[in-house]
């Protein structure tokens, strides 16, 4: 089968296609027909390596796993013995391991049936990102109607649908982003989009009851002006801690802090569950959130698609699908 391989860390040069083979079925696993996955900036951090405290579990030298990516949609091409809740032919979303690929294993705990309004490139788009999404707004200490919800990096994947998912539940939604992107994140329902090139956010007066930061470097301390007493900051990614320790150091400087505060401090790294999936599905279903589609790339381009991810223009979500014989843009 076709895949995208890479065999040393590095920059996106480091992948390449290559022809391997078909992965084996096991008793509980499930063989997807890959119809489309998505990146994640998670791909990036496995693909170069980086931060260093990760490669003791992914690899020292060199990537354990060869195939990257993770969030992916597809039809199941064939089930292990054990395995009950799904069948050959079903359409799936879910995580796996190594979607850039033709074929891909999961566990079926890992999967769920795609929603019918959706196509594959949409509900690829969903996984990751938007279970981090659900799973930081969870954090909240009374999450409910009114109240007040800031979104540091509301045009990235996980931050626009922090948005949608906020609005869902009644908050007042401020989202923050550069001066280009203002409108698109008020089109995901944003309350006031406020641009960070501007100003400090941190130092505008406004509290708010969960301040999301996705992907950014601003201190756990200037970040804590703007929760309300017993408000809540999560902290998905970053790079304070640069190639070292990456987003972790922020992330354990926020953890060991809000004991001895009445705020709520923390850092968040997801892992995609079932049954996030299923809230997932049922709100895409019902129109509630939308995925959305910055670029879709043919599988022999997932290199360009990893440099996509990390350019900085990024509107949403950047999509493989090896079925493609060409690029497209999503309107």
């Amino acid at each position: 089968m076709r895949a995208i391989v890479h065999h040393s860390y590095g920059s996106a040069e480091v992948l390449h296609p290559a022809e391997i083979e078909r992965p084996a079925v096991g008793a509980d696993d499930v063989l997807l027909r890959v119809e489309a996955a998505s990146l994640n900036i998670g791909d990036w951090h496995l693909m170069a390596g980086l931060p260093y405290l990760v490669r003791p579990a992914v690899g020292l030298r060199a990537p354990k796993t060869r195939v990257r990516g993770m969030d992916v949609a597809g039809r199941v091409e064939a089930v292990g013995a054990n395995v009950t809740r799904f069948r050959p032919g079903d359409e799936v979303f879910g995580v796996c391991e190594g979607s850039l690929a033709e074929y891909a294993i999961a566990r079926p705990d890992k999967l769920e049936p795609k929603p019918g309004a959706l196509s594959f490139g949409q509900a690829a788009a969903v996984p990751t990102s938007a279970v981090t999404a659900l799973q930081a707004l969870a954090q909240m200490r009374a999450a409910g109607p009114g109240e007040r919800v800031l979104v540091i990096g509301a045009s990235g994947a996980v931050g626009g649908y922090a948005v949608q998912l906020a609005k869902t539940f009644g908050a007042q939604v401020t989202g923050v982003a550069s001066t280009a992107k203002l409108d698109y994140v008020l089109s995901l329902g944003a309350d006031v989009a406020v641009d960070y090139t501007r100003g400090d956010i941190t130092r505008s007066g406004e509290r708010y009851d969960l301040v999301l930061e996705t992907g950014g470097n601003r201190s756990v301390s200037s970040l804590r002006k703007l929760l309300a007493p017993r408000g809540t900051l999560v902290l998905v990614g970053g790079e304070g801690g640069g190639r070292v320790t990456g987003g972790f150091e922020r992330a354990l400087r926020a953890l060991l802090l809000s004991p001895f505060v009445t705020q709520k401090l923390t850092g968040l790294v997801s892992i995609v569950r079932q049954d996030d999936l299923h809230t997932l599905a049922e709100l895409l279903e019902s129109g509630a959130i939308t995925p959305v589609i910055d670029q879709v790339y043919p599988l022999a381009e997932a290199a360009t698609a990893m440099r996509r991810l990390t350019d900085g223009s990024i509107r949403g979500k950047v999509v493989v699908t090896p079925s493609s014989t060409g690029r497209a843009n999503p309107a």
